[in-house]
């Protein structure tokens, strides 16, 4: 009855202490994904000191921070949770396991009772087999002073192998409790830290209220170049469109056909490359490389901390570190590049009839017509050295003259 209870009883804990430790495995492994977040927002705000001007990035950032922090004191809990439950577990385990040793001691300790109660007649092991009434006899008497022998070998091996597994399984048990303390005095000074960006975004709301004036003429000073940035896009776009449509029509040129009615007329290759731009949508690389967060997302946000406060972005806009380079999303032609008010240098890459256009560019490494690959630098990114050290990407994507969310085709 004690060796079904044993066996029902390890039935039901290692499948499920199993499970337990694969949970907070894939936990940890999105831990430390989060920490790596809060860690890159922290170097961005460590870099970029507060003004009136890049204000709305910061808090964009502190948002974010925030955002990630609670994310990993939730992150902790569930662990702390699981590290509880696989604690209870192991306990079980640790308690079936010595059980089970116990039986084992028990019915070794009989065995050798008897033994002792028989000890002459097994000391003799020859005298028992002689004694036997017929030869056949005999021949079972030795075969059971054989078996015998070797399970009472055997008990003794699997109490010592039983033994050592109980002293493991103790040890883990100890290793556990002291991850769960780790992770307790790790998700305090996580909750210390999150009260400290709650502050810290407080103290920029509160700026940016006592400079609500200036804080809303330097957005509709950004809207206006916005605004220029766009029609300079589409003049370009309509230029580039008119080309194309006038090649289509010259029989001493490459064939050129549109893809819908007054569209940007392609060539073979350049219908092939935007064929290519489409199947990769969602894994097109990101338009720089290290660290980075997008502080500014495509279309219409209102800041819900600031009444009367919202932002309108063609693109999104990726904050990072100093001395950063811009780099291609995907193949393509070097379309234009020109220099606007408020957004330094600007570099257009044509994909077929998609294009990608790179802002806040401070040194120009193409030019126009300039075949560029998947992940070529384009330039390096301008750092305002007069507005907190502020680097931003301003990223845009298009096809023929339609405005596209980037962020689905990115792999993020």
């Amino acid at each position: 009855m004690k060796y079904k209870l044993f066996i029902l009883l390890l039935s039901m804990v290692f499948p499920l202490f199993a499970q337990e430790q694969e949970k907070i495995s894939d936990l940890e492994k999105e831990r430390q994904n989060i920490l790596a977040e809060i860690e890159e927002t922290t170097q961005l705000l460590d870099v970029n000191k507060s003004t009136i001007s890049n204000a709305l990035n910061r808090l964009n950032l502190l948002n974010s921070s925030i955002e990630s922090r609670e994310k990993m004191i939730s992150f902790l809990n569930r662990e702390i949770t699981s590290i509880d439950n696989g604690i209870t577990d192991r306990e079980m385990q640790i308690k079936v396991l010595e059980m089970s040793l116990q039986e084992k001691k028990d019915n070794y300790a009989s065995a050798l009772r008897k033994m002792y109660i028989h000890r002459n007649r097994l000391n003799n092991n020859l005298l028992f087999i002689l004694s036997a009434e017929n030869f056949t006899q005999s021949l079972h008497r030795v075969m059971y002073l054989k078996e015998y022998f070797k399970w009472q070998k055997r008990q003794a091996a699997e109490i010592v192998e039983r033994q050592v597994k109980v002293n493991a399984e103790k040890r883990t048990l100890l290793n556990n409790k002291e991850i769960k303390q780790t992770l307790l005095e790790g998700r305090e000074i996580e909750e210390q830290r999150l009260n400290e960006e709650k502050l810290s975004k407080k103290e920029e709301i509160q700026l940016l209220e006592k400079n609500k004036k200036k804080l809303l003429s330097e957005l509709e000073k950004k809207k206006r170049q916005a605004e220029a940035l766009n029609k300079r896009i589409e003049k370009i776009i309509a230029e580039e469109t008119s080309m194309s449509t006038a090649s289509s029509k010259n029989e001493h040129q490459e064939e050129r056909q549109a893809e819908i009615k007054g569209g940007y007329a392609m060539t073979a290759t350049e219908k092939a490359l935007s064929s290519s731009f489409v199947d990769n949508k969602g894994s097109l690389p990101l338009p720089l490389s290290g660290n980075y967060k997008i502080v500014n997302y495509f279309g219409v946000h209102q800041y819900k901390e600031l009444s009367k406060v919202s932002v309108n972005c063609n693109g999104i806009e990726i904050e990072t570190t100093p001395d950063n380079e811009a780099r291609a999303v995907f193949d393509g032609v070097v379309s234009r590049v020109f220099v606007l008010p408020g957004y330094h240098n600007s570099i257009i890459v044509r994909h077929g009839n998609y294009l990608t256009l790179y802002s806040y560019i401070d040194q120009v490494y193409v030019k126009q017509g300039s075949k560029v690959k998947t992940g070529q630098t384009l330039g390096k990114i301008y750092t305002d050295r007069e507005n907190g050290n502020s680097t931003l990407l301003h990223f845009e994507l298009w096809k023929e003259r339609t405005k596209l969310d980037p962020l689905p085709w990115l792999d993020r």
